[in-house]
């Protein structure tokens, strides 16, 4: 299921109403501050189910979101509710603590305790909602993590934060046949974040078992640029043996050569296409994804997409149709 919200599509004087009735029909019924009357509501973007998870991507000028004691005592499903700061700095208030989050730091709020979030500048966080029963943590270990900055420098914590801001920033792959087997592993990396936080073996044990595979493949798909990526570098990077990484990707049927192949050839065919009218030239491009050598990255390439990447940057000028219909342009900014 798929919300999309955009405030300008409502009268204004209804706005401010109706972003409150759809982030309560969706995510948490929380009360809404907006400017004053002077400047009008603003909020743009998209709710998304993605299993377990509910994911809300969304820009606004709001400037403070809480949950008041009354809420926090509906019939909502006890979950947490896990914030990705985006841009520049908020407050956030739960039990006692408060915390100031800033880009890429990853914050927790309780559903079931009263919050408080502000942000002078407009609410600029992703949000996903994991309900308790399926985190399978117990209510004290929640409790410790609210309003706290989890754990900004641990390589969890990092990790987290760039695979849940392509969640929160990608709505077009919720629209994808496989979208349900993405809850788990995400459910599982939350929870191996909150015992990395918490530094507690005995909770995060298996989690950390269960999103090695996905750590794996962000750490590659972050290195992309790097032409030296190599498998030994990204086993050292996560403790284990090159024996173990491969058995563990090999469990999910990836090859790792195959994989960064193809992801640094979908990342030159999407930049072709999205700078078709520039200056960039394509040795550039190939160079920015990791492609030491011109003519070897022109074969693969159209062995890949079927045409040239001069072709394809042509075709994309030209706004014409790509064979085999691999191209999809970039997904709209919300905000």
């Amino acid at each position: 299921m798929i919300t999309v919200v955009d405030a300008c599509r409502v009268p204004e004087s209804d706005r401010a109403d109706a972003v409150r009735e759809t982030i309560a029909d969706t995510m948490v019924r929380v009360e809404i501050d907006f400017p004053s009357e002077v400047a009008p509501v603003k909020a743009s973007g998209v709710i998304s189910k993605l299993g377990q998870v509910t994911v809300c991507s969304i820009r606004s000028n709001a400037l403070t979101v809480e949950r008041t004691a009354t809420l926090a005592r509906d019939e909502m499903e006890p979950s947490i509710l896990l914030g990705l700061q985006l841009a520049g700095s908020s407050l956030v208030v739960q039990g006692g603590r408060e915390a100031v989050i800033r880009p890429r730091d990853l914050v927790i709020y309780d559903s079931t305790a009263p919050y408080t979030l502000v942000d002078s500048e407009g609410i600029r966080q992703h949000f996903f909602r994991i309900p308790h029963d399926a985190l399978g943590l117990p209510r004290d270990a929640i409790r410790r993590v609210c309003a706290l900055t989890l754990s900004p420098e641990h390589p969890v914590a990092d990790v987290a934060a760039t695979y849940l801001n392509r969640l929160g920033s990608r709505p077009d792959l919720f629209t994808h046949s496989s979208r349900d087997a993405v809850s788990q592993p995400t459910v599982e990396l939350v929870r191996a974040l909150v015992a990395t936080h918490l530094d507690s073996p005995a909770l995060g044990r298996d989690s950390l078992q269960a999103t090695l595979c996905l750590r794996i493949l962000e750490y590659a798909r972050a290195h992309l640029g790097d032409p030296d990526l190599n498998a030994a570098q990204i086993a050292a990077e996560h403790h284990i043996s090159l024996r173990h990484m491969y058995n563990v990707l090999a469990a999910n049927e990836i090859s790792l050569g195959a994989w960064i192949r193809k992801h640094r050839l979908e990342g030159c065919r999407d930049e072709l296409a999205r700078h078709a009218g520039s200056s960039i030239t394509i040795a550039a491009i190939a160079h920015r994804w990791g492609f030491t050598n011109l003519s070897s990255f022109g074969r693969s390439f159209r062995a890949c997409f079927g045409l040239s990447p001069r072709d394809w940057r042509n075709q994309a000028l030209r706004g014409v149709d790509i064979p085999g219909g691999e191209y999809e342009p970039e997904p709209p900014a919300y905000g």
